[in-house]
Order: C-alpha cells, then structure tokens, then sequence
C-alpha cells in the first residue's frame, strides 16, 4: 500500500464537500486504513462492511451514545438483546404499525403539508422532513401535541451530540443537559403509563413481558431517546435526500408520480446511494484479516456505509442513482435480508425500518399529491453535509400547487 501514497483524509475538505471519489479511493487502494485522530480503522469496501456487522461488537456505544441516552439495546448482545428485541419489536411492526400508527402517520404529514401546499415553495427539510418523523414519534409514545416542538429540540441537540467529532464541550454540555431534561420528562409518565396503561408505544414497552422480564424505567428512557435519534434521523434525512435525487432524475421523478409503486423502489435505491448514515462504529472482538491487513482486537472500526453501498464490486454502474437496477433487492429491502447497508445488518439490524419505510411512503405520496412540477429554483443547487450522517441541511423546491 506504500506506493500508492497517504491514503484520503476522513477528515478533510475534500471529504466534506464530495465524499464520492474519496469512497473509490479507498476501496480501490486503501481498503484498511488506521485513522489516528479518530482512534479506528477504517473499512469501506461491501463484503468488509458486511462481515464487520455480522461479526463485530457494538461495544463502542457505551462511550459513543451511551452518554447522551442511557445504555440501550444498540449496546446489548446475546440472549440481554434478544429480550429487549422482541420486548420493542411488535410495536413497529404488524398489526399494531398498520392498525394504529398508519393514521398518525398520515395525520403528522398532512398537517405539516397544510403550511405551504399552496405556496408553491417550499424548504422540505426545514418545513416537513426533520419535523415529520418526530411528531409521529411523539404521538407514537401518547404524549401531548403541545410537546411536538420540544421533543424536535431535543432531537436536534442530540445529534449535534452524535457529529461532535472535534469535541466541543458546549455541544457535548448541551447533549449531557438534553439527557437530563429528557428523563425528568418522561421518568414520571413512565411510571403513570406502569398504572394506567393507554393503546400507545410508550404504555407497550411499559408493559412488555417476556419471560417474566419487563423493561426498567431507565431501559425505557434510553430506548425513547434512541428512538428519536434513530427513528427521526433515518426517516428525515432519507425522506430528504429521496426528493433531492428524484428532482435532480426528473424522467425517474415522473416515473415515481405516475407509477407511486415505485416510491418503495426510489426509497431503497436512496438508502443504498446516498443512505442517512454514512459510517456506523464497530469494535473488533478478536484479531481478524479482512481486505487490506489485519485488525487488533479491541479496536474500533468506521465501517463506511457509503461506501459500501457504491461499491462496484458489488452494484452496477454504482455511482449512479437508478431506481430500476436490477441488482437491489427491493422485495427485501427493509428488512434484516437487505442487500444494502443502511439499515446496518446481523443481529442489530434497525428495528425501525418498516416504521421508516411508511413513513416515508406516506410522506412522499401526500408531497406529490400536492405538488405538481417540482424543480429547483433557478441557480440553485442542493448541497449534503455532515460526515457520519448526510443529507442536505435545506432543500428548496419550487412547484405549481394541486387542489386539495
């Protein structure tokens, strides 16, 4: 590898601005780099990814996350996440999602909608997509409408918490506050849920039981706030960046509107080009060879999600935004079978996907619904940021209002 020179910084501008090239080159020529700053190795390529979540630990949440919402599930291994798996799960998923959350789901985007479904302008993320999900969530888990703003603050700080990679001690104070003002919230409610249970998420995972074992008060708090981050970051920024890459294919955009089957197949191919979260720590449990070298046990690992799911070993014309390529499975898609990495893999592959993917099904048939002609404004071009998750921050469309 030392011929082939310093391998591409994490870190620099070039990554910031455009990540793309900078995927290639490391799977190309430095697929295991050791980044000191950050402390990790660095994987890129989609058979490493792969095997790193099918083998490797997720120790590295307790210094990660754990800080900001409490050990949860993320942390847990063997029969501990089995437990708390099946003990969260049937909320998400089956008839409790389409029977009971379907509707608030809908409820959230049109009331979100209404604001500017006739201006003919509109910031998506700023105005709907960062707003969306956390409502749901909130009336998800009972609690009032009044609180849909303070809980969008709360998530707002703890993702700032999670993108501190320079360590500034006001986002890491702001975070440690959050966490604090978040469980002074809900410990009572929580405890009022345990007496009085309601046909809610919340009064669910308070009264959950499998053999004999229910969810303590701070297993509940950390996996609500887990649920914020997770649940809203994933249907925000993929919600987002489906509308940017749908607007900047307009033949792949009105193939959408006009077939909204597809939306299912625009959703799955943005989590596989341009996925919310791009890199996901993993920690080594024993000395393994992968592409490139050898990893230390007890190492943490950036498996770079990006890049695997742009890998040409893997997809065709993989830098190519497509929703009609043939090699993503789209049938499995949004579950723990996806042959893409967004939804990380193995054990803790995410329990919110199916969650995610009405969301954002819902979202996007209600937006087209109401908007015909969707383009940028002239002179206009979107732009993502952010480095371990990505999207864009705001984006404008223009369009001609539909009738309600």
């Amino acid at each position: 590898m030392g011929s082939l020179g310093a391998p591409p910084d994490l870190m620099s501008l070039e990554f910031v601005v455009d990540p793309y090239p900078i995927y290639r080159a490391w799977r190309d020529e430095h697929p295991l780099i050791w980044h000191e700053a950050m402390g990790a190795y660095i994987i890129s390529r989609y058979d490493d990814v792969n095997r790193a979540f099918r083998e490797f630990s997720s120790e590295n949440y307790s210094w990660q996350l754990e800080p900001v919402i409490g050990r949860s599930i993320l942390q847990m291994e063997g029969r501990e996440h089995s437990v708390q798996r099946a003990l969260v799960a049937p909320a998400f998923r089956g008839k409790d999602l389409q029977g009971k959350f379907l509707p608030v789901i809908r409820r959230n985007a049109e009331e979100l909608l209404e604001a500017f479904r006739a201006d003919g302008r509109v910031d998506i993320v700023g105005q709907f997509t960062t707003r969306f999900p956390i409502g749901v969530i909130v009336d998800m888990l009972g609690l009032p409408k009044s609180d849909h703003a303070l809980f969008h603050g709360w998530y707002s700080v703890m993702m700032a918490f999670l993108s501190n990679v320079v360590g500034d001690p006001e986002v890491t104070a702001a975070g440690l506050r959050t966490t604090a003002e978040l469980r002074a919230y809900l410990t009572p409610v929580i405890k009022e849920r345990r007496r009085n249970p309601g046909d809610d998420v919340l009064s669910t995972l308070c009264t959950a039981e499998i053999d004999g074992e229910r969810m303590t008060d701070e297993e509940i708090n950390a996996f609500t706030g887990l649920l914020l981050i997770a649940g809203g970051e994933t249907s925000d920024k993929a919600l987002a960046s489906m509308f940017k890459n749908l607007v900047s294919h307009p033949d792949q955009l009105q193939a959408v509107r006009a077939d909204r089957s597809l939306i299912a197949r625009a959703f799955a191919e943005t989590l596989r080009y341009s996925p919310p979260v791009r890199i996901i720590l993993r920690t080594v449990k024993e000395e393994t060879e992968m592409s490139g070298g050898t990893l230390s046990a007890g190492k943490s690992v950036a498996c770079v999600i990006g890049a695997a799911n742009t890998d040409d070993r893997r997809y065709a014309d993989a830098d190519s935004f497509n929703i009609f390529r043939e090699d993503l499975d789209v049938s499995r898609a949004f579950s723990a079978a996806a042959n893409h990495m967004a939804f990380c893999g193995g054990r803790h592959f995410c329990v919110g996907a199916v969650l995610a993917k009405a969301e954002v099904e819902i979202g996007a048939n209600l937006l087209l619904d109401a908007m015909d002609d969707i383009r940028f404004p002239d002179g206009y071009t979107p732009t993502d940021e952010g480095l371990f998750s990505r999207a864009p921050a705001s984006l404008l469309l223009e369009f001609t209002p539909r009738a309600a």
